[in-house]
């Protein structure tokens, strides 16, 4: 089951045959339905003069996008080939018959099944960077001959729908030291720190904040920062292979200057809208997000900790 949230959008065009017309064209989804129920809405149509028109249609459609990133070009050479925009839902219906339209204000109903197409599932709204799950409508007035035709678009959101089952919070503790740290060329050259720490859960609901506690113990070298970076890592491909590249969603400071010692610092994020959705995996694609805690030192040293999230709804 889906849910949709109202969004609604004002266009204004000018017809170049008809200077005296100015016509207003607004699409609102006004109401939130699941599944196998409607997408309901108006079109407002404002005009100073009657206009003549050969139809008004409008189409729903849902399309997932992939692409491959800029390092990835020329090794995934058939991904280009192979992989096209897959669609999730598709709709066209016709909600004028060719005509006039009075001077004023003009409002057109209309109604459609949110139902996906053929097999497919219908995901959650998503903005990424390889990875793009978008829900849009298409109104088009087709126009005589010497006028243009109009077409206006409007995206709506789609969440889906909520769990009925509780997830239990997996808490997380951390210890960072010296010789915890991976990836490192010259240990030796590390000034000495402890650094402990919690996440409430990393299995987390996406409409909740991330939150925990960071605590310094102690740290020869003074603390510049501390920061919280959330992270998505996308995976699209095709048979020839994946790609995966993780991009950074938002950074958020949660400390400034040397901390005091042993004093617990809450950690508190929101899932930002729109560019986080519930963890997703499918043939074509992946979408996974982690979080990293980063602490900077005043010699410019990068301690981070990370940590993969499982985000779900309910």
């Amino acid at each position: 089951m889906f849910f949709l949230d109202t969004m609604g959008l004002m266009f204004k065009c000018i017809y170049s045959g008809i200077l005296s017309t100015v016509l207003f064209v607004c699409l609102c989804v006004f109401v939130c339905v699941c599944v196998q129920e409607v997408v309901a809405g108006v079109i407002v149509l404002v005009c100073k003069e009657s206009l003549q028109h050969h139809g008004i249609t409008l189409n729903m459609e849902g399309l997932v996008n992939l692409q491959l990133s800029s390092k990835s070009v020329g090794v995934f050479e058939a991904f280009y080939n192979s992989v096209k925009p897959i669609q999730l839902i598709s709709n066209n219906i016709e909600v004028a018959k060719a005509g006039k339209i009075p001077g004023g204000k003009t409002e057109i109903p209309f109604e459609f099944p949110l139902q996906a197409k053929g097999n497919k599932v219908l995901y959650e709204t998503y903005h990424g960077v390889f990875v793009n799950i978008q829900y849009t409508l298409r109104c088009d007035m087709k126009r005589p001959l010497l006028a243009k035709d109009l077409s206006r678009n409007c995206e709506f959101i789609v969440h889906c729908q909520p769990q009925k089952s509780k997830i239990a919070p997996t808490p997380v503790n951390f210890t960072v030291t010296p010789d915890t740290l991976e990836n490192i060329r010259e240990r030796s050259s590390l000034p000495k720190f402890l650094i402990r720490g919690h996440l409430d859960a990393t299995n987390c609901v996406i409409s909740q904040p991330l939150t925990g506690e960071v605590l310094v113990e102690n740290s020869d070298t003074p603390i510049k920062s501390i920061e919280l970076q959330l992270v998505r890592v996308e995976t699209c491909g095709c048979a020839e292979g994946y790609a995966r590249d993780a991009t950074e969603i938002q950074n958020i400071q949660i400390a400034e200057g040397d901390v005091c010692h042993g004093l617990s610092i809450p950690i508190y994020m929101v899932f930002p809208r729109l560019f986080t959705c519930p963890t997703l995996e499918t043939t074509n694609f992946k979408v996974e997000f982690e979080v990293n805690v980063v602490i900077v030192l005043h010699d410019d040293h990068l301690i981070t900790e990370n940590f993969p999230l499982k985000l779900c709804r309910v």
